[in-house]
């Protein structure tokens, strides 16, 4: 299973913005579970992303959630698999 994070770095005050789309790309997605929210920090959007396929989960996050228009940066973390249930 792969599980990453994604710290996303937004224009301001546009973070339901981006949440929305996120959710949008992602309601697409049947095979990818996710959690979403705004924060406060560094970072705007934090979003958890969970599938079984890795290179699946890389793609979207590369050439779909990082191409929403408001999205500035963003910051990905994929999870150790032999460190997930720690």
């Amino acid at each position: 299973m792969a599980i990453a994070y994604v710290l996303i770095n937004s224009d301001l005050g546009s973070d339901e913005t981006i949440i929305s789309g996120a959710k949008d790309i992602l309601s697409g997605q049947p095979e990818i579970q996710y959690e979403i929210q705004g924060v406060y920090g560094v970072f705007d959007v934090v979003l958890k992303l969970i599938s079984e396929d890795a290179a699946n989960l890389r793609s979207v996050i590369t050439n779909k959630i990082r191409r929403i228009p408001q999205v500035q940066s963003t910051l990905t973390m994929m999870v150790i698999d032999e460190q997930e249930k720690s």
